[in-house]
């Protein structure tokens, strides 16, 4: 087996920039009781003006006010790393949440479906950046050494047991997962790398030191299983993201927007499923605004989830500003992929019916567009209703019937009509009281176009025309 570890160093931080448009502003996330605050964590631009972890808020505005700050909320930390964890279920069924701000997660078994670890990893690191998390990831044969080696490694994959050894051996003990208290111990006695550890009897370990030591040690060699609580999705999509500043323009919701659709996809893609109805809220300083929207069909491509509830918001009169902004999904089908041949013939720019479909009924409004269905009726004028835009049309027979159907028949005056078929007799109706007794004809006109007329039975009058083909 074969174990990855993507280590999740500055998770809180991340977690707030990542639904603040300015990334690059200076940022602080404050801790502690109102009367004394600190800085918990600073961004590289905060980092910059001078400010650090552990300094007061009254120091850090002595050096600098040209920063903003944010709670280091615990509870959030929590909520994003299950939020990833959500994600990394796409890739793989054994995903555990076993050391803090960090996933673990069995990656030997998906190389089939996603191709050897280069790639793979590849793919996660492509994803993490898209999301907006910095990350450092590893590869070990066990879970514990996976974890171990992400606190001085990135991109490091170590498949031999023996090999694994050697550079466990190069880790210096403060680094090596065990309590500060016990490197500590070993330091002054001179013993400074897992190495040297290793050398020791372990006789001599275990009477001097607690058991959690030797089996520390034997799970980073592989020689005592981990035991891991995995994870499981939860059965609906919640997520929330707060503002910095009232927002009063549909514009300035858009970037938030984005951030929450694209967290539902990657979310989806992890259940494997799609939604079909989520509601946006809109939450200001008393009550809050809700938009629901509904699909034809279940989908999950981030930018089609964007671009659609973008065009139900356009058209919302906001009543008051908005300050946070919540996605919430619990109708989650299964997701069936849309079949395609191998060589796509569309035009590059033309979009497939569905989402040209999605996009209209979001800009035009859901009663905007619709489907035609047949019916069991042999009258034209009866044989078609207006229904679901998901579903496709059913063809009622074989004779030839007009794409266009004339909403009042007109007559037909011109000379040289030519008649390519027919008569093609319909009598119906008798038991509703619409009886007809028509002959239809498949006629083409001088200047070659062909339409469907008829003639009532017994009437010597003019044709009538009914439609026309394309």
């Amino acid at each position: 087996m074969l174990w990855a570890c993507i280590l999740l160093p500055q998770l809180a931080m991340d977690g707030v920039l990542r639904g603040r448009a300015d990334a690059d502003a200076p940022l602080a996330l404050l801790s502690g009781p109102p009367q004394r605050r600190v800085l918990q964590a600073v961004n590289p631009a905060a980092r910059a003006l001078g400010l650090k972890p552990g300094h007061s808020l009254l120091a850090a505005q002595a050096l600098s006010r040209d920063f903003s700050t944010a709670d280091y909320d615990l509870a959030e930390i929590e909520r994003w790393q299950n939020f990833l964890a959500a994600w990394a279920y796409g890739f793989s069924s054994q995903v555990s949440l076993h050391y803090p701000r960090a996933l673990l997660l069995e990656v030997q078994s998906s190389f089939g479906l996603f191709g050897p670890w280069p790639r793979f990893e590849a793919r996660l690191r492509e994803e993490l950046t898209g999301l907006g998390f910095h990350h450092r990831i590893t590869a070990a044969p066990n879970p514990a050494a996976a974890r171990v080696l992400a606190n001085v490694h990135d991109g490091l994959a170590v498949e031999n047991p023996d090999e694994l050894r050697d550079i466990l051996g190069r880790l210096p003990l403060e680094r090596s997962g065990l309590p500060r208290e016990t490197a500590s111990a070993f330091a002054r006695m001179g013993v400074r790398s897992l190495r040297q550890l290793l050398a020791l009897p372990r006789a001599s370990l275990a009477r001097r030191f607690a058991p959690e030591l030797l089996q520390h040690v034997d799970s980073l060699l592989g020689q005592r299983g981990l035991a891991l609580d995995f994870y499981r999705p939860p059965d609906e999509f919640d997520s929330r993201i707060e503002l910095n500043f009232e927002v009063e323009s549909h514009q300035a919701l858009l970037f938030p927007l984005r951030r929450l659709t694209a967290d539902l996809s990657a979310y989806l893609a992890g259940r494997d499923s799609g939604v079909q109805r989520f509601s946006l809220l809109l939450e200001h300083r008393q009550g809050a605004t809700r938009l629901d929207v509904g699909l034809l069909a279940a989908e999950r491509e981030a930018a089609m989830l964007f671009e659609l509830t973008r065009g139900r918001l356009e058209q919302l009169q906001l009543p008051a500003p908005v300050l946070s902004l919540r996605l919430l999904a619990r109708d989650l089908p299964a997701f069936v992929p849309e079949h395609r041949q191998l060589f796509d013939e569309r035009p590059q720019q033309s979009l497939p019916w569905e989402q040209l479909r999605e996009r209209l009924r979001a800009r035009l409004g859901d009663e905007a567009v619709h489907g035609i269905r047949a019916l069991a009726d042999h009258r034209p004028e009866c044989a078609w209703q207006a229904g679901d835009a998901g579903k496709p049309v059913p063809r009622p027979n074989d004779a030839p019937r007009p794409g266009w159907l004339l909403t009042e028949p007109v007559p037909l005056r011109e000379a040289n009509l030519r008649i390519l078929a027919g008569p093609e007799r319909i009598e119906s109706g008798w038991w509703d009281g619409g009886d007809v007794r028509r002959d239809y004809y498949l006629i083409e006109t001088r200047d070659g176009r062909r339409g469907w007329a008829y003639r009532t039975v017994g009437d010597e009058g003019p044709l009538l025309l009914h439609g026309w083909f394309a």
